[in-house]
């Protein structure tokens, strides 16, 4: 759901509205925040609790095998590095890998991927896309990639034939085959094109969801809340209102039954990565919203239910150590004034999490 914040410029109204806004969102619901637990007692609770999922394919061990394998090689020399048990949360019932080799060799690889921003994408910096950091670094490994921007704060059905206009331009002869990455609501928006435009599903070979809400959120079921009033806020000059859909696109109740009533293309393969942060991982802005979710279940990255991520039928990657920011926006390397105060816990290694779902995709992909 991305629902926040990018322009750094000093001189901009929209940027110091922002800042006054969400410093005034977090002063109010910071009284809303649940008791403080070390983390080690909430990890050892989060890795215990049974895993509320059914009808997913279980492939986390070989995910972590990649990601593992990616950072063990080269981490180390990107940014941000960390251990690999210490970027991903290790739920109820992976398995322990299976010990099967990772290529880690350069390759040109048979499609392009495509990157789609989430909730007020558009009103952000491109500095800011999703994975920005990590563009660079996966194009040099083969795997060619751009990012497609759709209305900030639109509904899922006006992004989608945006998506589809957009996705149709792409010469076939140059793109054959596309692999849709989406980040928070960039996920259902895609979701949402692949269902009303079926002319596409003979490109679209994969979909990967990061953090998406796909089943919803509960902070969008309220259109008095605190996040809905921030959206709809936002300066136009910033972004566009659209159609104003945003936010019910990503209800609960409107997710849940947009996701039993269209069957999704079987011809499509779907891959979900979802993310959990502890308390530490939680960036002040989104502590609020963290500590609300807490209150139906633990696991979440501050915007999104970990069970509410994860695309039906489709193949589970994992779970991301890292709030729903860290886990694809650099604000930690673009916006050093907000990663000094109001998003203070975004550092994760991107480059390596953005190249490992692509070896991973990769590698499924081939093995048809």
């Amino acid at each position: 759901m991305q629902a926040a914040i990018g322009l750094e410029r000093p001189a901009s109204c929209s940027a110091r509205w922002l800042i006054a806004l969400l410093a005034s969102l977090v002063g109010v619901l910071g009284g809303c925040a649940h008791e403080t637990v070390s983390v080690p007692d909430v990890a050892a609770a989060v890795q215990a609790a049974p895993l509320d999922l059914t009808g997913f394919v279980d492939a986390r061990a070989r995910f972590r095998e990649i990601y593992c394998a990616v950072a063990n090689d080269h981490g180390t020399k990107l940014p941000e590095h960390r251990p690999c048990e210490l970027a991903l949360v290790r739920l109820a019932g992976e398995a322990l890998p299976g010990g099967r080799p990772v290529d880690l060799h350069s390759r040109r690889a048979p499609f392009l991927t495509v990157l789609v921003p989430g909730l007020l994408g558009e009103c952000l910096r491109a500095d800011l896309d999703p994975f920005a950091d990590a563009l660079a670094h996966v194009d040099r490994l083969g795997y060619p990639i751009r990012v497609l921007r759709v209305a900030g704060r639109s509904s899922s059905a006006a992004n989608a034939k945006q998506l589809h206009e957009e996705l149709q331009a792409l010469p076939v002869a140059e793109f054959p085959h596309l692999v849709l990455i989406g980040h928070s609501k960039g996920a259902v928006d895609i979701l949402e094109m692949l269902v009303r435009y079926p002319d596409l599903r003979a490109r679209v070979v994969a979909v990967v969801s990061v953090a998406s809400p796909i089943l919803g959120s509960p902070l969008a079921d309220r259109a008095d809340s605190w996040y809905a009033k921030l959206v709809e806020s936002f300066p136009s000059s910033a972004c566009p209102k659209g159609d104003q859909g945003g936010i019910k696109s990503l209800a609960t109740t409107e997710r849940q039954h947009w996701v039993e009533a269209n069957r999704l293309p079987a011809e499509v393969r779907y891959f979900s990565l979802g993310a959990v942060a502890l308390d530490d991982d939680v960036s002040t802005l989104l502590k609020p919203f963290y500590s609300e979710l807490s209150t139906y279940d633990r696991r979440n990255d501050g915007q999104v239910l970990y069970r509410d991520a994860v695309i039906p039928a489709g193949m589970l990657l994992g779970f991301v150590r890292a709030d729903h920011f860290a886990v694809a926006i650099p604000f930690s390397r673009q916006r050093p004034m907000l990663s000094a105060t109001l998003i203070d816990r975004n550092a994760f290694p991107r480059e390596v999490l953005l190249e490992s779902i692509l070896r991973f995709v990769d590698e499924e992909l081939s093995s048809r």
